[in-house]
């Protein structure tokens, strides 16, 4: 008798057991669908932002680019905030002088200013470009 309720009462403890044994499997299957729905959902987001991208640069595309009216020339910084810009609207190029918060007409050309072919509009970029590129040299052979 004694030996039948050892079986009897050991029968729950190891439906428990089993039971307990297949919960961590349940929970590692669980964590790991998780995680390719995570996976899924962030390459769905990374394609949407592409696929923005890509719709963005062809409405662009669509506006006429050599029908522009109003062409920057050249421009030239005068301060950390402020600049020079020589505009061309139409057959006429004005001297604006820009600051953080205004915009002032200095001179309009009376004879139009001709850049040579092939110089960019602006090219304080590039100057920046070279002597940070010179510093970063000079500090990398020191």
């Amino acid at each position: 008798m004694r030996a039948l309720i050892g079986i009897i009462g050991s029968l729950p403890l190891t439906a428990l057991a089993a039971e307990s044994a297949a919960a961590p499997s349940l929970a590692e299957g669980g964590m790991a669908g998780q995680l390719v729905q995570l996976l899924l959902g962030l390459l769905l987001v990374i394609g949407l932002i592409f696929l923005l991208a890509w719709l963005m640069r062809r409405v662009q595309q669509i506006t006429p680019r050599g029908g522009q009216v109003i062409k920057i020339l050249a421009s030239q910084a005068l301060g950390p905030r402020d600049r020079l810009v020589l505009v061309q609207v139409g057959q006429e190029q004005i001297l604006l002088g820009l600051t953080p918060g205004r915009i002032t007409p200095l001179h309009v050309m009376a004879e139009p200013v001709h850049l040579p072919d092939g110089q960019p509009a602006s090219t304080e970029f590039a100057q920046r470009l070279m002597e940070l590129l010179g510093k970063d040299q000079k500090d990398k052979s020191r």
